[in-house]
């Protein structure tokens, strides 16, 4: 059995990363952080907006900031192979 998630990723989806701040309902001078992880499409992130859109809708605590960190924005390093050796002494 396959998974969603590596469907998704044939698809073009890659892991987005977004950090939610948010202000406590309660106590609007404090923020919250809230950490949201899914498999969606750079660069317009229809999934992360989706969500967004239920938290203004039907959540109280309101937004301050988000910050999205996703394979297409920010990824490691690539390696090559490279033939031959290099001794140091």
């Amino acid at each position: 059995m396959v998974s969603k998630e590596f469907i998704r990723q044939l698809e073009g989806y890659g892991l987005t990363t977004a950090t939610i701040l948010y202000r406590m309902p309660d106590h609007p001078s404090f923020l919250q952080s809230y950490i949201w992880q899914e498999y969606d499409l750079a660069p317009r992130f229809p999934i992360l907006h989706e969500f967004l859109d239920f938290w203004t809708r039907e959540l109280e605590g309101p937004l301050h900031s988000v910050t999205v960190a996703h394979s297409r924005l920010i990824k490691p390093a690539e390696f090559k192979k490279v033939d031959g050796v290099l001794t140091i002494h």
